[in-house]
């Protein structure tokens, strides 16, 4: 049974982890090669190596009852989407109330977990750090990699004939900070992802015109979904998710297609996905379509050709003069501190089971927290994945064996569709709640909603038709907290706190409580005909 667990990284996953091994037991060392704890959410004027890095004006994509950690809620008065700010002042909050700080050594860098000789026995790893210059060597008995993927930038400069001839600047979006170096230029941003499309929007309030090139368009969406609700608290749902997973594909992809055009026709602002079977990654912008509509922002096509002060796009003749190309095309991830015969990355994929365990080990000591894409947030699907994986560290969970999980392994390789649901097949991409609920299987923490039914059929409704907020995962087994109900049942209450400012009576009128009774019998047949 494992006893002492190195964990590689202090940010959110690495915390996450820290917590978790407290909780079962074990004796965990966090090693943090940074001053502070926080990881990408930690805001520097300056690009750290080996640290995610961001802008200065980052805000979350998931609201804060959708993106805390299972058993801490973000203070009631946070706005909705926090902002990098206020969310690593969350993340202190949680490692002083969980008295986590005391397990970190700030200041160290991992520079190898190797296995230890007698590791076919043992499991043990030998990990060497650096601290100060001085380094060290130490043995444990498992090892927690908390690192994350946005660290090494992808930047594919061999796929942009005439760049090296190109006189003005250009830079990865990681060394992006502010909006400053943009005014009175005629910017380039390549990449139509989440950074990208940010700092296309930052940068037309104080450039002389900017151009966003994307070659395979991606869907745009709001913050602020129907009636003014956080877009994930509506989408992300026990009962919508069940309904999109027993529907074909095309059919889904149909319905969400129509949903978000609704908002904002695609077509007409050059902005739809190419390939609208496979899901990309949802780009979450409330500023975009404003600024292209206003001729701030101009979407282009891919790149054919870079000159010295200017470049050519395809399908069009025409040389645009640009001064700086900002190049947002996304990120490579490594384990550099790990051979690869321990973690082999291929084709932005590794081969672990469940995006965790690597299955050809003979023992499973080692694991992989935050290495996945899930349609939802971060901090709940690596705190789960750390809570499962430490059981099978400490020796309470048994992982399939290694024939088992290779075959799965391979079969996810493939890509193959499933052909209902949404198709998840870009690497790493996985369905949030589907996912979840799979890793609290295995630790007995699923929340039992027929059972649930019987004995508090208010929190049962909630949490099928409600948000699959993180609180849920907290409901039953292992790590039960006892104010997940509460948390549940007043999730909207601290979601409108922060908004409404001003609050005025009405009285209801009697059309509106007649759709509320027939609202009510719906409900009750569609509660019949979903569990009976």
């Amino acid at each position: 049974m494992a006893k002492r667990v190195a964990i590689v990284g202090a940010g959110v996953s690495g915390l996450a982890s820290i917590k978790c091994c407290l909780e079962e037991g074990l004796e965990p060392t966090c090693f943090e090669r940074s001053d502070d704890l926080g990881g990408l959410w930690r805001f520097t004027e300056h690009v750290e190596e080996g640290r995610a890095s961001l802008y200065k004006s980052v805000v979350s994509n998931s609201c804060k009852e959708m993106s805390c950690y299972s058993d801490f809620p973000f203070p009631e008065d946070y706005p909705n989407y926090v902002p990098n700010s206020q969310f690593l002042e969350y993340l202190k909050m949680y490692a002083n109330h969980f008295n986590l700080l005391k397990h970190i050594q700030f200041k160290t860098k991992v520079c190898s977990v190797t296995k230890c000789s007698d590791f076919t026995v043992s499991g043990q790893w030998e990990v060497v750090t650096m601290h100060e210059e001085k380094q060290a060597s130490a043995i444990f008995d498992a090892v927690m990699v908390c690192t994350g993927f946005l660290t090494n930038p992808y930047l594919p400069l061999d796929s942009f004939p005439g760049i090296n001839a190109f006189k003005g600047q250009y830079f990865h979006s990681r060394q992006y900070k502010h909006p400053d170096i943009f005014k009175d230029k005629r910017v380039l941003v390549i990449g139509m992802g989440n950074s990208g499309t940010d700092i296309a929007v930052e940068a037309s309030h104080l450039a002389e015109k900017v151009f966003l090139s994307t070659t395979g368009g991606g869907w745009v969406i709001s913050r602020i979904s129907d009636s003014g609700y956080p877009w994930d608290m509506v989408f992300m749902t026990r009962f919508q998710n069940m309904l999109r997973n027993s529907l074909p594909t095309p059919i889904v992809t149909w319905l969400m297609a129509r949903k978000i055009n609704n908002w904002l026709n695609h077509a007409n602002y050059g902005l739809i996905p190419e390939d609208r079977t496979q899901l990309k990654e949802f780009v979450l912008n409330d500023e975009l379509p404003g600024r292209i509509i206003t001729g701030k922002v101009f979407i282009r096509p891919s790149i054919k050709e870079v000159k010295e002060n200017s470049v050519m796009f395809n399908n069009t003749s025409k040389e645009e003069p640009i001064d700086i190309i900002v190049f947002a095309t996304g990120y490579a991830f490594a384990f550099p501190f790990l051979d690869e015969s321990v973690v082999k990355v291929e084709d932005g994929q590794a081969s672990l089971y469940k995006y965790i365990f690597p299955a050809h080990l003979q023992k499973p000591t080692l694991a992989i927290i935050g290495l996945i894409k899930p349609l939802g947030s971060m901090i709940p699907t690596g705190e789960t994945q750390a809570r499962w994986a430490v059981r099978v560290l400490k020796g309470v969970n048994k992982l399939p064996p290694p024939s088992v999980m290779i075959e799965e392994i391979n079969a996810r390789r493939e890509n193959k569709p499933s052909w209902f649901g949404l198709c998840y097949c870009k690497a790493l991409q996985s369905d949030y709640i589907t996912y979840i609920d799979e890793l609290l299987t295995y630790i007995n923490a699923k929340p039992k909603l027929f059972s649930m039914l019987l004995t508090d059929p208010h929190l049962a409704l909630t949490v099928f038709f409600g948000p699959c907020s993180p609180y849920q995962f907290r409901l039953t087994g292992p790590g039960k907290w006892e104010g997940a109900r509460n948390a549940i049942m007043t999730q909207w209450d601290r979601t409108f706190k922060v908004t409404k400012g001003r609050v005025v009576q009405e009285s209801p009128s009697p059309f509106e409580s007649f759709l509320k009774l027939f609202s009510f019998l719906a409900l009750l047949v569609a509660i019949f005909l979903i569990f009976l």
